[in-house]
């Protein structure tokens, strides 16, 4: 069996999601569509920017804090499976492969942010800095 790296998952990823680019979701958060942005990088690459109201949840936690079930759980992401949710990380392969997880977990309406954070901050569009003010599970 040949050996997968990094980029092959994202790739695989990939095939079995939707991605947004920067454009679109700034159109989306301007018109007031209802949309909830997961920022799924650590933490302190949230504090160094982020695109605002966003809420973090590091890769490594999302299972837990999409599962209502668990005491690990984010409100703001278990209770948004029927809400579009859009997934960000640095440049779109951990979002991808975060997007694939929660449409597996059920969620209806998962994107990946196409190019990452840093597409929107190429395409000049809000940042905001600072350490995250929410709870982490």
């Amino acid at each position: 069996m040949m050996t997968q790296t990094m980029s092959d998952l994202v790739q695989t990823a990939r095939q079995r999601i939707r991605e947004i680019g920067a454009d679109d979701l700034h159109e989306s958060l301007e018109s007031g569509q209802d949309v909830v942005i997961v920022d799924v990088r650590e933490p302190y690459e949230y504090e160094k920017g982020h695109i605002p109201d966003s809420v973090l949840v590091p890769r490594g936690l999302l299972e837990a804090a999409s599962d209502p079930n668990t005491p690990h759980r984010i409100e703001a992401l278990y209770s948004a499976r029927e809400r579009l949710v859009v997934l960000v990380c640095g440049t779109g392969g951990r979002s991808a492969m975060a997007a694939d997880t929660l449409q597996q977990l059920g969620f209806s309406d998962v994107r990946s942010l196409a190019g990452g954070m840093k597409m929107w901050e190429a395409e000049e569009y809000p940042v905001a800095q600072g350490a995250y003010a929410g709870s982490l599970p």
